[in-house]
Order: C-alpha cells, then structure tokens, then sequence
C-alpha cells in the first residue's frame, strides 16, 4: 500500500514545534497564456516522530492519515 502514496522532497521551513515540521514544497507550472514557467511553493505541515530534522534540511515526505488538523504527511528520511 505504501506505493499507492504520495511522495515529495522539500526544505524544512520552521522545526519549531513538537515533533512537527513546516516543509516548502517548489514546483513549476506552466502559465497557460505566456507559456513561462512559474515556482511556486506549498508549506506542509508533516509528523517528524524523533524530531531530528532542522530547519534548511532537505527532506522527503509521504502521505498519510490526518494526524491533526493541518498534518497529513509524514517525515521518511533526509537527504
């Protein structure tokens, strides 16, 4: 089951709560008028159950059950 899920890479924003981490997501769209590329970020709210990660590390999420009202993502490792 764990293949059916999602998977993203991102930079962790803020480490500041308990064993919960604010991770940027960067991705390019592409403008449907002008055909240029555009980054644009999400912040996700991930479970990070030995609080090891800091703020700047590149980290790899995967999808999961709520945790609570914003977490839906788990920490896998970093990179």
């Amino acid at each position: 089951m764990l293949e059916n899920r999602r998977k993203v890479v991102g930079k962790v924003a803020s480490a500041k709560m308990q064993k919960t981490v604010v991770v940027t997501v960067q991705r390019l769209e592409l403008h449907p008028k002008y055909k240029k590329y555009i980054r644009k970020r999400t912040k996700l709210y991930a479970h990070d159950e030995r609080a090891e990660c800091k703020e700047g590390d590149r980290v790899e999420l995967i999808e999961t059950r709520p945790m609570s009202r914003m977490k839906r993502w788990r920490v896998v490792k970093k990179l």
